[in-house]
């Protein structure tokens, strides 16, 4: 039996698979990086041992520690999580060969599926559809577009689509550079990209008696640089003989390896119904808490059971019930090139609603740092039909309280509400096609819905220093009743950038009233309520610092409290390239120098944060003037890296293309 398992990872899942094991009375062992010190799943653990440093090729990808660390704390049980080691079969032979017990699958099974160049070899002799490989030294235009992926890894690095045959040698050896940095292996392969398809996986449980599960469908079809956004089980829109065909290929994969424990075979669906055979995981998904809701199943309970040597409980599965979906809610900023995001994380409240799961490494007061990807939680929602779990997880986010760096939340909210996503019109290009409508704003309301969020922060900050409070339901904006002058206050929303300016008057009683003739019930410095146009309305209102946080029942604002008069030292010379978050300078565009030309987009600097390479590029065309950066140099957001000059005006601001690395 086990009964102290250490996690070899960080964050969500570490949390997670803890969760579990205070469940089935097991002890649990948490490592950590130095960055991670005072991480959730470190204070979340029955002990703990650092990881001396940050990257994580010095501590989660460090195998050797990671099993000395299991040792020195008396753990009888490796779980490794997902990303970071959980795919080495190195590792897995290492937690076996000292001693300890590999929650994960045979160390062969990993090692077959560990490159997807082999993993394909072996599936089409176990019958399994398949792409043709394509061979990128010898392809034509008819080939294209094609898609380079690395052999050796996942979660979307070393991924490029090529659509033009002159930009194939270029995308080749960028996506071997990004393989070989994420993995350790630059091998990259090609195979026909298919248009508007649809990413489709279906879970799989075995243990050593010979039975395989095959727990339904998930579709991962909504994704942002090829890694997954929301998830959803059971796979929308599939008929039966299409769900019994991947089914079949499932298990029909899983015992070619042999394999034992938790994993996923991932399917692409062409828009033809056609499936064909991606890649096996051999590992616990992050989306797995969907087939658990409509399974009614503990999965990491199930890999602990096999790992001890248990069978599973019935040759055939338990029924699927409900449908569920799963929202994968990021520090980024998705109008920005997803651009993640770093900082304080302050609050971060999920309403606790029947049908509602939050997983997270996180909890307010927390950091969000640079070394690591950026994924605050996961919000899963399950109910009878698929309709209600959309609903309801929509609801829960757009009324969680989230205070710091900026999210994807609104881009969730706004995805899940798609009429293309309710009617389950699925594919992997969703995003390509939608997301400059899915992060405009301007939309109609939304000024009106900003700037009265705006007048109850100023009403909230104006009771907050008058120290007076409106408990009840009063008549003010009349103001040749009210004895003070008029004051204001600024507020500049974000990330839009919209100026608001609240004019308000004080009573002789110290209760602050809007100039625009708000009926205010009630205001206190932490929350307002306004009647406008005959609707009562909530704000809660929280400032941190000069940032204020105003959330309402249909959504959140971000405000930054600005002062009467801006400061001319704020403003930045044309042409300078600023860093656009914490990081660490990788490389310099080849002979880049202070007198060099360059060119409107041209890639300069290729700076490292949160797990994903940036490259920033020439705002404009002329000389470069002034250069701060050099390789190894870690910067703050913001920093000045380079100034181009003799180009016509442009965003002083820095231009940057994520890619993932």
């Amino acid at each position: 039996m086990i009964t102290a398992l250490l996690v070899a990872n960080r964050g969500e899942i570490a949390c997670r698979i803890f969760r579990t094991c205070r469940e089935l009375g097991i002890s649990t062992v948490a490592v950590y990086s130095d960055a991670d010190a005072g991480a959730l799943h470190v204070r979340e653990a029955d002990t703990a041992v650092r990881l001396p440093g940050a990257a994580p090729a010095d501590t989660y990808l460090r195998g050797d520690l990671v099993v000395a660390a299991a040792l020195a704390a008396g753990a009888d049980a490796v779980h490794p999580g997902y990303g970071f080691l959980s795919e080495n079969a190195g590792f897995a032979r290492a937690v076996q060969d000292a001693g300890l017990v590999w929650v994960g699958p045979p160390v062969k099974a990993v090692e077959l599926m560990a490159s997807k160049t082999r993993a394909k070899e072996l599936m089409a002799a176990a019958g399994v559809p398949l792409l043709a490989p394509v061979d990128p030294g010898s392809a034509t235009a008819s080939d294209l577009p094609l898609l380079l992926k690395a052999a050796a890894g996942g979660g979307g690095r070393g991924m490029r689509i090529v659509r033009e045959l002159s930009a194939l040698p270029e995308e080749l050896t960028a996506a071997s550079a990004e393989a070989a940095s994420a993995f350790g292996d630059g091998e990259v392969f090609a195979e026909p990209y298919v248009e508007r398809g649809r990413h489709v996986e279906v879970q799989v449980m075995a243990d050593g008696q010979g039975t395989v599960w095959a727990l339904g469908t998930r579709d991962c079809s909504l994704q942002r640089r090829h890694q997954k956004v929301i998830e959803e089980a059971p796979a929308p829109g599939l008929d039966v003989e299409l769900r019994g065909m991947l089914h079949e290929a499932a298990v029909a994969a899983a015992q070619a390896v042999g394999y034992r424990g938790a994993g996923t075979v991932e399917f692409l669906v062409s828009a033809e119904g056609r499936p064909y055979f991606l890649e096996m995981n051999t590992r616990l998904q992050v989306e797995h808490p969907v087939t658990e809701a409509v399974f009614g199943l503990d999965l990491v309970a199930l890999q602990l059971c096999v790992a001890e040597g248990g069978a599973l409980p019935s040759a055939a599965p338990p029924q699927p019930a409900g449908h569920a979906v799963e929202a994968r809610l990021y520090a980024e900023d998705p109008a920005r090139d997803w651009q993640p995001q770093t900082g304080a994380l302050l609050t971060l409240d999920v309403p606790a609603e029947p049908g509602i799961r939050l997983d997270t490494g996180y909890t307010g007061g927390d950091t969000v740092g640079v070394h690591y990807d950026p994924m605050l939680a996961k919000v899963i929602a399950h109910a009878p039909t698929r309709t209600e779990a959309v609903r309801l997880l929509a609801r829960a986010l757009e009324r969680a309280r989230i205070h710091g760096p900026v999210t994807n939340r609104e881009l969730l909210v706004r995805s899940l509400r798609h009429p293309d996503f309710t009617a389950g019109r699925l594919d992997t290009g969703f995003y390509d096609r939608h997301l400059a409508a899915l992060t405009a704003t301007g939309a109609p309301g939304d000024d009106d819905a900003r700037r009265l969020a705006a007048t109850a922060a100023a009403l909230a900050a104006a009771v907050s220093t008058s120290g007076a409070v409106l408990p009840g339901p009063a008549r003010f904006g009349a103001w040749r009743n009210l004895a003070s002058q008029p004051q204001t206050r600024r507020y500049r929303s974000e990330p839009d950038g919209a100026e608001y300016e609240i004019a308000y008057r004080t009573g002789r009683d110290g209760t602050p009233a809007p100039g625009t003739g708000e009926r205010v019930l009630a205001a206190r410095p932490g929350a307002v309520t306004l009647e406008t146009g005959g609707v009562t309305r909530h704000f809660t209102v929280t400032a941190h610092g000069d940032r204020v946080h105003v959330d309402t029942a249909t959504g959140a604002h971000t405000f930054t409290a600005l002062p009467r008069f801006t400061d001319p030292a704020e403003r930045t010379e044309p042409g300078s390239l600023l860093a656009p978050m914490p990081g660490t300078v990788v490389r310099l565009a080849d002979g880049l120098a202070k007198g060099a030309p360059v060119e409107a987009g041209q890639p300069l600097i290729w700076l490292e944060a949160m797990k994903m390479e940036h490259r920033i590029l020439a705002p404009a065309s002329g000389t470069l003037t002034a250069l701060h950066a050099a390789p190894g140099l870690q910067v703050e957001v913001g920093a000045l890296l380079a100034v181009v000059q003799d180009a016509p005006a442009s965003d002083a601001s820095a231009h940057q293309e994520e890619t993932t690395s």
